[in-house]
């Protein structure tokens, strides 16, 4: 498409993967690459990142990332905000907004920006309201889940996310249940359109090569017998995703193996739990992995298990089950709208017995993986930046 028919979005993340974390908000690149790569609209994104008056450990490779770079087909700036770690949340939104605000003044001078795209509801959505606001810019605001559930439980957030939706042209749901959610809290439903999110089909399929184990096993430092029950759980290491659950399950179920992939604050407790279950031999932590292994793990395990206190539509569940793994989770969120088919998996409580069952009775009869795909055959990249842009023209086009 010709340079002066594309319009121009500067899209507002403060998950984005970098060379200092290249696994953090991935789903957020792929998104708006699949949006860039149509040629409708050209892409810039705003990568804020938070820093302390002192930047040490973790901190400081995240001070000498570059100021800007082209990263898969998109223009990515990081300017730098004041960050206080723990007590300082209520006031990311503003500082976001303060340290971003010249920069997207003299990009929007050189070339035009047409909307504003905040890709999470907190601190995002405020930060780009008060941008837009200032420059005359409709504004585009995603909830993904916890942005909504976490930070509207708090009076200031609830408070902020109001007002940005208030503001907002638009607004993305990941899931109808997210939308109904955000509705509950006072929010125009009539603005909120929902956008699933993507996948990489060439690489999220099922593998079926009977060397998959092995190799994977040579790969991770894992013995994985053959024959042995293997699950996998895939998120951050905290306790809303629910791993605790899982090896206390999976101890129940004889032989098993488990990989943990994720890394997070609870990685200290989960490896005490299970040394205390004598599973140190059947359960390895991956922490974070490249998405090149990700579909041979899911391919791989039998079940991928996330019983999950909230979430908005996961991408685990989509991935898992796009590689022919099925999966057993929560009634959480958007996981009705996926699992709307018996091979899929199982909704269960968070609650060890009837996880253990839900093992056992996918164990006993394990659906085939033609069949557990049919549930995301929907989903894709190109299908999901396809719907961006158009809810971006609607936005724009009067």
């Amino acid at each position: 498409m010709s340079g002066d028919t594309q319009k121009h979005v500067l899209a507002i993340s403060t998950l984005y993967p970098n060379d200092s974390n290249p696994r953090f908000g991935t789903f957020v690149a792929r998104s708006l690459e699949a949006l860039a790569k149509r040629g409708d609209w050209k892409v810039t994104v705003i990568n804020p990142i938070g820093l302390p008056p002192i930047t040490v450990g973790r901190y400081r490779a995240l001070a000498q990332l570059p100021a800007v770079a082209i990263e898969g087909g998109v223009t990515v700036h990081r300017p730098h905000f004041t960050l206080v770690p723990k007590i300082g949340a209520r006031m990311n939104a503003a500082a976001i907004a303060r340290a971003s605000l010249p920069l997207i003044r003299q990009i929007h001078s050189n070339d035009p920006v047409d909307i504003i795209d905040a890709e999470f509801f907190y601190p995002d959505g405020p930060a780009a309201a008060t941008i837009g606001e200032k420059l005359g810019i409709p504004v585009s605001i995603k909830a993904r889940g916890s942005d909504i559930s976490l930070w509207s439980s708090k009076d200031y957030g609830k408070a902020q996310i109001l007002d940005a939706a208030d503001k907002a042209a638009g607004m993305l749901a990941v899931s109808e249940n997210l939308a109904s959610d955000m509705a509950a809290l006072g929010m125009d439903r009539d603005k909120i359109t929902v956008h699933y999110t993507g996948l990489d089909r060439d690489r999220f399929r099922p593998l079926g090569n009977v060397s998959l184990r092995p190799t994977l096993a040579k790969q991770l430092g894992f013995e994985l017998p053959g024959d042995a029950p293997l699950f996998v759980t895939v998120g951050a290491l905290i306790e809303r995703k629910g791993q605790e659950l899982v090896l206390r399950a999976m101890a129940n179920i004889p032989g098993s193996r488990l990989i943990i992939v994720g890394k997070g604050e609870d990685e200290a407790k989960l490896r005490s739990v299970t040394r205390e279950l004598k599973l140190t031999d059947r359960v390895h932590f991956a922490g974070s992995l490249d998405h090149d292994v990700m579909p041979v793990i899911l391919s791989a395990a039998d079940i991928m298990v996330l019983p999950t206190a909230s979430e908005g539509l996961a991408n685990a569940w989509v991935e898992a089950l796009a590689c022919g793994t099925p999966c057993i989770t929560c009634n959480v969120g958007g996981a009705q709208e996926l699992f709307n088919i018996p091979e899929a998996g199982r909704l269960v409580p968070r609650d060890v017995t009837r996880i253990t069952k839900a093992m056992d009775d996918i164990l006993t009869d394990p659906p085939a993986p033609s069949d557990v795909i049919k549930a995301v055959e929907r989903f894709s990249w190109e299908n999901n930046g396809a719907e961006l842009a158009a809810h971006f023209e609607r936005l724009t086009s009067g």
